[in-house]
């Protein structure tokens, strides 16, 4: 609940550290852990977690023991009680799976909340425009 209300104090920029095993999973352990240390109800602390987190990255280990990001994906929101995310890139592999892992971080959409990055600076549109699949 700490790392949740640091966020949404208007310094943009925070990163933080969670296990799981996937971006959904961390959100939910996210939850888990806010409840063993306050008596919140569960919308509200779904909504401040929707509100602090913008994107979340997932990385794994591959059987391969390499890690590599395996997801990225953006925050967008409450609906129908839940936290929804919406995948922006995930790994692919590729080749007969045997021996090292091979594969790619595929971009499957763009970005729907910008608002942050055209406020910054940082958002050009070429950003989308250079890389679709």
């Amino acid at each position: 609940m700490d790392m949740t209300n640091s966020m949404l104090t208007g310094h943009d920029g925070s990163i933080s550290t969670g296990h799981g095993n996937s971006a959904k999973e961390m959100l939910l352990r996210l939850v888990t852990m806010i409840l063993m240390g306050y008596d919140m109800p569960v919308p509200a602390i779904k909504q401040q977690i929707a509100a602090a987190i913008d994107i979340v990255i997932h990385l794994g280990r591959l059987r391969d023991n390499s890690r590599r990001v395996l997801e990225i994906s953006e925050v967008g929101g409450i609906e129908n009680g839940e936290i929804q995310l919406r995948p922006i890139y995930q790994f692919f592999e590729k080749g007969d799976g045997k021996g090292k892992v091979e594969g790619q971080l595929i971009r499957l959409q763009n970005l729907e909340h910008i608002e942050k990055l055209q406020a910054s600076g940082i958002w050009e549109e070429s950003l989308i425009e250079s890389e679709k699949v």
